[in-house]
């Protein structure tokens, strides 16, 4: 299943599932028809419990909510006539697959050709940093760039992945099981204010630097999260081409010393590092009106426009 959030008419993001390149279901809604249909009451609260337009407690929800979500997606699609419960993709504002996750957590130098490109050892352990919850911007969405802030804005191809269940020192043949689903995401990165302290955090958070999505694309669908093709554009000109088979320590090795150190929970977002040709290695640095794109294979594509917001001094 291939997870959305989408608005129309200016509400808040809701849960939708993109059952083709131009359509959207909406679950809940959906699933309300289909209880009223079959006259149950309180149809709108059953609907809220099992099908929760909330993500992050839809996926907590786990298989109960996925197998509920399915059913009135069929549903929605065998009455398309009659439903209020189908959009058209291009009539609707797109956000991203996850909006409030309570953990956003970051690898660094987790390609091999990245670690080279950028002149460090090969790390014995992961090297992880954090995000906040306002740095998610939805897949199609612009980004403010503040030159009086940074003058070297640079992009980051990243797989990322999102938890599905509560888990603590979990074992590396158990870890995909605690996987929900996976999705394309681009680390903005300031390197200027990422360097100026021993800590990377304000270099790497500010606010829309995460463009995540298109959607989050169930695991069933992915059978191997290690063989993914991964590249990134910047008007048209391609910057990053990779596999996640080159990944120094893949999804599997992440899970479990992330579990390690804390407990993992739905919705958590783990960005998994970039492959090598970002431009701090190149000396080519995101401007006004330039395009990026990532994309990675079996999840799709999202791009970004960088346009400034402030005057120069």
């Amino acid at each position: 299943m291939k997870l959305l959030t989408y608005s129309s008419k200016n509400n808040p993001l809701r849960l939708g599932v993109l059952v083709d390149e131009h359509t959207i279901v909406d679950p809940q809604q959906a699933y309300i028809e289909l209880l009223k249909d079959r006259g149950q009451e309180r149809a709108d609260e059953i609907a809220n419990a099992l099908v929760p337009q909330n993500q992050t407690e839809f996926i907590a929800g786990g298989d109960l909510a996925l197998q509920t979500a399915n059913e009135a997606v069929n549903y929605a699609l065998e009455n398309s006539q009659q439903t209020a419960a189908i959009y058209k993709k291009e009539n609707v504002q797109i956000g991203p697959p996850v909006l409030k996750p309570n953990k956003i957590i970051c690898v660094g130098l987790n390609y091999k050709n990245h670690i080279l490109e950028m002149k460090r050892d090969f790390p014995a352990h992961p090297v992880i940093f954090a995000k906040f919850a306002t740095a998610i911007a939805g897949p199609n969405d612009v980004f403010p760039l503040n030159s009086n802030l940074t003058q070297k804005l640079d992009y980051e191809a990243e797989l990322a992945f999102v938890i599905g269940k509560t888990g603590k020192d979990i074992k590396s043949e158990d870890a995909l099981d605690y996987v929900y689903g996976y999705s394309v995401a681009n680390d903005i990165t300031a390197r200027d204010m990422q360097k100026r302290t021993i800590q990377w955090l304000q270099g790497k958070t500010l606010d829309k630097s995460l463009p995540l999505g298109p959607v989050l694309v169930t695991k069933d669908e992915i059978a191997n999260p290690h063989c993914l093709d991964i590249s990134l554009t910047v008007n048209g000109e391609l910057r990053q081409q990779s596999n996640t088979e080159q990944l120094l320590f893949n999804v599997n090795h992440l899970i479990e010393f992330l579990s390690g150190i804390f407990t993992l929970e739905p919705g958590d977002i783990v960005c998994t590092g970039t492959p090598g040709g970002v431009g701090e290695a190149q000396g080519k640095f995101l401007q006004d009106g330039d395009l990026v794109r990532v994309e990675i294979s079996g999840i799709g594509a999202i791009e970004t426009t960088i346009k400034e917001v402030t005057q120069h001094e």
